[in-house]
């Protein structure tokens, strides 16, 4: 049995009806004693509705498919080289790209019969937004392979402004050597003092110059050190998020397991039910059976009775018959 064949059609059902198809796989690998797929195909998981529409999108929109996987590699690759221009291209067009293709995996769901609700529309929603942000859910929706809401990041941060690398001053070329310029002589300080009324600052603005130095490089502190806090903000942030996130997604995969057990049990309650019909039936036809082999077995002793009977009154005869004849 090839597996891969096997998903590729189990994941274009309807999710109503994966279990039962999975099931008599298994069945048939089992029968043919391939316990490997047999073990495989009972792996495959039915896709939630959300996920089962988005993997339909993929699946008959492949073009529009394979351009917003192309989006998605390029968000992924400006978020990680702090891409500000490639950013801001990219992300204007996201939000309004994702609400329109959930509306179209909506309307596909609805042209097979399975009507979309608000959460489940904001659940196509989040799992696109996890297509753009991660690789291997955008891998595994290119495939039509998706089984649920992913957990993971659902779209890209706002990039602040201080994030981005700023760009550096240019380098001021190096001084001249002493030597060339006359900086380390007595005579180039003499020349330097010399043209002090020349255009150069008097003492006391060469002090407020260097205040305002003082000044601004405090400034710098504090706003590196307002940076630094923020960041630390931000990544404890982050991880009550993917705390968060973690937790959903383990009441996601419960709940996941719990409809799939209550399918199963459904499936096993049902066939259940269907066994017990036909042994009641069976039952009944038997008593009826034996009713009328009661009455047959009657009437064969009463018959029985009577020939025994009859065979009596023949034998007596013959009897009284012999004796006459020997008389």
């Amino acid at each position: 049995m090839d597996v891969e064949e096997v998903a590729e059609e189990l994941y274009g059902l309807r999710p109503a009806e994966f279990v039962a198809a999975r099931d008599t796989y298994v069945a048939r690998a089992r029968a043919a004693k391939d316990a490997r797929a047999a073990k495989a195909v009972a792996a495959l998981r039915r896709p939630s509705i959300a996920a089962w529409a988005a993997n339909r999108l993929a699946r008959q929109r492949q073009r529009e498919a394979q351009q917003f996987l192309a989006l998605g590699t390029t968000l992924r690759e400006a978020h990680r080289t702090l891409d500000a221009e490639q950013l801001r291209a990219a992300g204007a067009q996201r939000q309004e790209l994702i609400a329109a293709l959930a509306r179209t995996a909506a309307a596909l769901a609805g042209e097979a019969g399975l009507s979309v609700s608000d959460t489940v529309q904001h659940e196509i929603e989040q799992t696109l937004h996890a297509v753009l942000a991660d690789r291997e859910v955008a891998e595994q929706w290119a495939r039509g392979r998706l089984v649920r809401t992913p957990e993971a990041a659902v779209g890209f941060p706002a990039v602040a402004p201080e994030a981005v690398p700023p760009r550096r001053p240019p380098v001021p070329p190096p001084a001249e050597t002493a030597g060339a310029s006359g900086a380390g002589t007595a005579e180039g300080r003499a020349e330097r003092r010399g043209h002090a009324g020349e255009g150069d600052e008097p003492t006391g603005a060469v002090g407020r110059s260097a205040a305002g130095r003082k000044s601004a490089r405090g400034g710098d502190a504090r706003r590196r050190h307002a940076l630094e806090r923020a960041r630390t903000e931000a990544g404890e942030a982050d991880g009550d998020v993917a705390r968060r996130e973690r937790e959903l997604a383990g009441a996601r995969e419960a709940r996941q397991a719990a409809v799939e057990e209550a399918d199963s049990s459904a499936e096993r309650v049902g066939r259940l039910e269907r066994e017990l019909h036909a042994a009641r039936r069976a039952r009944q036809e038997a008593r009826t059976a034996a009713t009328a082999a009661g009455k047959d077995v009657t009437a064969a002793e009463h018959a029985l009775r009577e020939a025994r009977r009859v065979a009596a009154q023949k034998a007596r005869a013959l009897q009284d018959l012999e004796r006459r004849d020997g008389a």
